[in-house]
């Protein structure tokens, strides 16, 4: 998926508590909403993680995570042709992004 659509759904979660964007995303009728849904569902289970197993994080609030930071960026295209009229071939462009979103107790 290209990264223009992922970003139209990752501005509507940026800085909302993650139970919050959680419900946004699964009433949003796109693709990019359920990639971005599993994104987010992993990167809060790394944060409740990350506290059950590293005593630096002992303070750590899993109940009280925001999506700090969400970030849909380019990545490689894969270049495929087409045949076209009298024997030429045209261009198709299957893009790529790369979607990052970081939690915080914040």
């Amino acid at each position: 998926m290209s990264a223009q659509k992922m970003r139209e759904v990752v501005r509507q979660i940026q800085g909302l508590p993650a139970p919050q964007a959680q419900a946004v995303l699964a009433v949003i009728p796109r693709k990019g909403a359920r990639i971005v849904a599993k994104t987010l569902k992993s990167a809060v289970a790394n944060a409740e993680d990350l506290k059950a197993n590293h005593k630096d994080f002992a303070g750590f609030k899993t109940d009280r995570l925001r999506v700090k930071e969400a970030v849909a960026g380019t990545a490689t295209s894969m270049k495929r042709f087409t045949p076209k009229a009298r024997g030429s071939a045209g261009p198709i462009i299957k893009r790529n992004c790369h979607v990052k979103i970081t939690v915080s107790d914040e």
